[in-house]
């Protein structure tokens, strides 16, 4: 007869070893050079779906938050966002996402947000 504590300690530790408290695991999505995406932060709400960007490449961009988005993500005065300018007018860009609190902070440590 099989121990039954033996067993859940064999399903508990299939995922590995527990990080270290007070640092916590981030994964973060870059922006990709290769498909014209840059870094920005949100200056204001314009209204209608179109907000105001400061881009990491020195260029204030109007923003528009697409449909795939609008519902489902809410965008704030000085959130950071990934943008893609536009090929025919490099004045606007779409937004294609958002950063957390956390994945901001690990940003900010790497040296992604220095303009």
């Amino acid at each position: 007869m099989m121990n039954n504590n033996n067993n859940n300690n064999n399903n508990n530790n299939r995922r590995g070893p527990a990080p270290p408290e007070g640092e916590q695991v981030v994964r973060v999505r870059t922006p990709k050079k290769e498909e014209r995406e840059v870094l920005a932060i949100v200056e204001s709400l314009l209204g209608a779906n179109h907000l105001k960007l400061r881009c990491m490449d020195g260029v204030v961009r109007m923003g528009r938050i697409p449909g795939s988005m609008k519902k489902k993500i809410w965008i704030h005065e000085g959130d950071v966002v990934i943008a893609v300018p536009w090929d025919f007018q490099d004045e606007k860009a779409d937004i294609i996402w958002k950063y957390t609190r956390p994945q901001v902070d690990w940003l900010d440590k790497k040296g992604f947000l220095r303009t």
